[in-house]
């Protein structure tokens, strides 16, 4: 569920006029509806409050300062994957008891960086990472508390590139060889073994592969457990999809009530990395039409926002529902609606049936609040555009839109380029 809806013909945020912010703000612009994040993190946490547990929002999906905020002020915590991740987190506000820092890719920078702040737990994904981190926690005299990323070979049944369960993802250390690490860990004088981590995949429609991912985890569990690994915490990740068309995916209370059975009896605190099913049906992006255009073969809708501001439907093929924020009664089209970036591949929608538009119009692009912004670019050298967070009648600007000064900032012409 989510707070946009229409009022007559004008879509609104709340309680505000979507086409009024426009006028304030400008397009392009993404517009993220307060009591919808909250609401949905309130579903997620409060489904699994009958358990220890820390509802540790994934920053990745969407790292605006005010949305993580949001968040720590409703008891969540933060599922980073970077020292920036990191910055933006204790900047947020997030407790860093309850951080936890997962990647493939930690530096030793980013590894002190997290030491130094004495976030809750690292979740380890490969043997050389398991060993820097003890290394650099040596150098520093502290003890890293770390979980091992487990890859459950579970297939999560969503798009290829988001799936990180199987045996060919990047991700986590396999399933079978995970004793075998934990035995290394234990013997390492610069970390606490404390946790398991799992995640299967984003975007999951099932609950079946969450409740085959902890069964299989348990089993190691209880593998640890008869060697004398005493495990605290139990990261199931986060995955739960949302609609975005015509998906009907598991609300948060039916996934517990799958999951919340095998966790019966085990002394362990859950750990949960919600990101997508949060922020992805709580944010819109707005563009305004610049132009229409007519080809042998096409219709085109060209709009002012595009690839740069929202890569999904380029990336993932990705279905983004499209309507007119001022709704008309003129007959549908098919048409292709595309942005202003120079490649083939920039659209926001292909051969979709849209009331006939007109220069000038604005349209929304819906369940845009998960990884919209946050996988922003500034190819074609267009600036990040502004966001925006309705709350009741009342809307602030989160993020300002960036100048053409804010392109170059920190770029410098060598002396010898001057003369």
């Amino acid at each position: 569920m989510h707070d946009f809806h229409d009022v007559g013909n004008e879509l609104y945020c709340e309680r505000v006029a979507v086409a009024k912010i426009a006028k304030t703000v400008g397009t392009p612009f993404y517009l993220y509806s307060r009591r919808t994040l909250t609401s949905h993190f309130q579903a997620v946490d409060g489904a699994f409050a009958a358990i220890p547990h820390v509802t540790a929002f994934a920053v990745k999906a969407n790292s605006n300062l005010a949305i993580m905020r949001l968040f720590a002020s409703l008891g969540g915590g933060a599922d980073i994957v970077s020292g920036g991740e990191l910055f933006r987190a204790l900047k947020a506000g997030v407790p860093r008891e309850k951080i936890v820092f997962a990647g493939v890719g930690k530096t030793r920078e980013e590894i002190a960086e997290a030491l130094h702040a004495r976030i809750l737990l690292f979740n380890v994904e490969s043997d050389q990472e398991l060993r820097v981190i003890d290394e650099v926690a040596r150098s520093l005299k502290r003890r890293a508390r770390i979980s091992l990323r487990v890859n459950p070979h579970i297939d999560p049944r969503t798009h290829p590139y988001i799936s990180t369960g199987l045996k060919q993802s990047k991700f986590g250390i396999d399933i079978d060889r995970a004793l075998e690490q934990y035995k290394v860990a234990t013997t390492l004088s610069g970390v606490d073994v404390v946790g398991v981590h799992h995640h299967i995949g984003s975007q999951l429609t099932q609950v079946q592969p969450f409740v085959e991912a902890m069964a299989r985890v348990l089993e190691l569990v209880d593998a640890l457990t008869s060697h004398g690994i005493v495990i605290r915490y139990l990261d199931m990740g986060g995955g739960l999809g949302i609609p975005y068309k015509d998906e009907v995916p598991p609300s948060p209370r039916e996934m517990a009530e799958a999951v919340l059975p095998l966790l019966r009896g085990r002394a362990m605190t859950l750990i949960l990395e919600p990101g997508r099913v949060l922020v992805g049906n709580a944010g819109i992006l707005v563009t305004k039409v610049l132009y229409t255009k007519q080809g042998p073969e096409k219709n085109f809708v060209v709009v002012d926002a595009g690839m740069s501001d929202l890569i999904r439907p380029s990336l993932y093929e990705a279905y983004h529902h499209i309507r007119p924020v001022r709704r008309t009664t003129r007959r549908p089209r098919v048409v292709d609606v595309v942005g202003p970036i120079c490649e083939s591949g920039d659209f926001l929608a292909q051969d979709r049936e849209l009331p006939a538009c007109e220069p000038g119009e604005l349209l929304a692009v819906m369940s845009a609040g998960a990884y919209g912004f946050a996988m922003a670019s500034h190819y074609n050298s267009r600036p990040f555009v502004a966001e925006v967070m309705v709350d009741g009648s009342r809307y602030h600007v989160v993020r300002e839109r960036e100048s053409y000064r804010d392109l170059v900032r920190g770029e410098t012409i060598p002396p010898s380029l001057r003369r």
